[in-house]
């Protein structure tokens, strides 16, 4: 009897998380993060359910999925000839439920490219659901003066509509893509009334909230890119082990300059689209780590008249590109290159300099007014070195003889009524989980946040409770954003159409750098003077390129934390 009633209480455990769970089908490209950012969860929350997925993801894999307990509710994108059935049956929840869910969504029928709610929404979202029911009589005649007006946050269809004194009707039928929601940033046409603040077309394209560079594009004159990209062309064709399939399975580096390349691209197309009078060139680099091509296609080819080259990948090849081209004063861009080698007056890195990243959470520290105290084990020389030496206000707990965190300095460290940010830098999980645990137990009596340098390989132990970290809100820096826009999901759509997969990080840094560049060198005042006065920002990559003894770098960095609703937000 005992047996029984224990597998009665196993059963209905597993139920319960089946219950909790979503099975998602992994489509081709998609990788952890992405999926992680379209069910508004963190990649470890998928990494507990699913430990293979550290290897990395396949086509058609199945993966199951938390639903959020809190927070926001999951939102699905109608495909072409999926039924209420088949939703509700990816998602595992009932048509009853859906319906109740999307009643004035679904009021005129499923639609595709509609966005529906496939887990119950909060209040907010009930307030301002996706779809609207257009009014009747419209205001406007063919004589209206029309602006452009940027939607701002907090902003629904209805005060949009009383702004500007039009009907839902009208302002949808100026508006198409309002059928698809209201969302922030959104470009609309509104009748011109005198007292509104407008806002030039914004796009994928655009930056949000940074200087617009499109709309001082100066197309009186054509101008010359080059991308000087790793392909290896010869060496592909010359491999006689493998073959050119196999090359593209196990190549990483190929696999990489590929993707790059399939975001340049689409750089490229939409520059051609807007006008730009851009040529662009791009030469295969035959490199490796000590030796290159590039002297030679620079030495055949003309670059008198290019006006920026993205590229090579590798910091010394890229520093000879430089150097070579220092004679014509030619931009020489570094798209993915951490290190930094000679100061060149003409080499631009794009990547944030390790320093830069975490100068900025230290800024935000000190704008916080924060209390910093850093728990650095013995091993991690480094960081403590850097923190000493950079940082004296920093305080610093100890470890005891067994190796365990010396519990009462810790507190003496501590100051109530103040921001207190714990900075660690741990090797082990079993240590930090131990000293999260004693974090959380600290938290009745102190305002504690935790930060970290970088999201380093032991805080992926999948052994780490996730609450730990998102109720203590790990912070930490970053190179690039994950808000997910409105211009994302633009661009992740296109590509998805041109590419048949999602586009990665590396695509999404080709898409930017080729971007930035191409409207840089369509500036009256050019490449230099544009990098010098004005910073950017698009699809995941902010540019704001600085001088520090010589070596020009990008300074743009982003702070994230994990917050308590299992989602990443941005610090700043």
């Amino acid at each position: 009897m005992k047996r029984i009633i224990f597998f009665i209480f196993l059963f209905q455990a597993f139920t319960f998380q089946l219950q909790a769970q979503i099975k998602h089908i992994v489509a081709k490209g998609e990788t952890v993060f992405q999926i992680a950012k379209k069910y508004q969860i963190t990649p470890y929350d998928i990494y507990r359910l699913n430990p293979d997925a550290k290897g990395g993801v396949k086509e058609n894999t199945t993966l199951l999925i938390p639903k959020p307990s809190t927070g926001k509710a999951i939102i699905h994108e109608v495909g072409e000839k999926e039924t209420l059935y088949g939703i509700a049956k990816k998602y595992n929840v009932t048509v009853s439920d859906l319906e109740n869910w999307n009643k004035q969504q679904l009021d005129g029928g499923l639609k595709k490219g509609q966005q529906i709610f496939v887990s119950k929404p909060s209040s907010n979202q009930v307030k301002t659901p996706s779809l609207f029911v257009p009014d009747a009589k419209p205001k406007l005649d063919s004589k209206t003066a029309l602006s452009n007006y940027e939607v701002q946050p907090k902003e629904t269809l209805y005060s949009l509509t009383k702004k500007f004194d039009i009907s839902q009707e009208e302002l949808i039928k100026l508006n198409p893509d309002l059928q698809d929601g209201l969302k922030i940033g959104m470009i609309l046409k509104v009748p011109s009334n005198g007292s509104v603040i407008t806002k030039a077309k914004d796009s994928v394209l655009v930056a949000k909230n940074k200087v617009n560079l499109l709309g001082s594009v100066d197309k009186s004159k054509q101008k010359n890119l080059v991308l000087l990209l790793p392909f290896n062309i010869n060496k592909i064709e010359t491999d006689s082990v493998k073959t050119k399939t196999e090359q593209l399975k196990t190549n990483k580096f190929l696999n990489l300059t590929l993707d790059f390349y399939a975001g340049a691209l689409m750089a490229i197309d939409s520059a051609k689209v807007l006008g730009l009078p851009v040529n662009v060139k791009v030469y295969d680099v035959e490199s490796t780590k000590y030796s290159s091509n590039v002297a030679s296609i620079i030495s055949k080819n003309d670059f008198e008249n290019v006006d920026a080259v993205v590229g090579p990948f590798q910091n010394s090849v890229v520093e000879t590109t430089a150097q070579l081209l220092t004679k014509y004063n030619t931009p020489v861009i570094s798209p993915l290159s951490k290190e930094r080698g000679l100061p060149l007056p003409n080499l631009y890195y794009t990547v944030p300099a390790e320093d830069r990243l975490r100068a900025s959470m230290f800024d935000y520290f000190k704008s916080k007014n924060g209390n910093v105290v850093a728990i650095i084990s013995a091993k991690k020389t480094t960081s403590k070195d850097f923190i000493i030496a950079n940082h004296p206000e920093v305080k610093h707990a100890l470890f005891n003889d067994k190796g365990a965190l010396d519990v009462a300095l810790l507190k003496t460290k501590l100051v109530k009524g103040q921001k207190n940010f714990v900075l660690m830098e741990i090797e082990k999980a079993s240590t930090i989980i131990s000293i999260t645990n004693i974090l959380k137990g600290l938290q009745k009596e102190y305002d504690i946040q935790l930060a970290v340098f970088e999201l380093y390989d032991a805080l992926n132990f999948e052994e780490i409770p996730m609450k730990n970290l998102t109720d203590l809100k790990l912070l930490f820096p970053s190179a690039t954003k994950i808000a997910e826009t409105p211009e994302e999901k633009i661009f992740e759509k296109q590509f998805k159409k041109i590419n048949n997969i999602y586009p990665n990080a590396a695509a999404k840094k080709g898409f930017d750098v080729t971007f930035d560049a191409m409207l840089r060198i369509c500036q009256p005042e050019g490449f230099v003077k544009s990098a010098a006065t004005t910073k950017t920002e698009y699809i995941e990559n902010a540019f704001d390129y600085n001088s520090s003894n010589g070596l020009i770098s990008n300074n743009a960095t982003y702070l994230l934390y994990y917050d308590s609703d299992l989602t990443i937000k941005q610090a700043q």
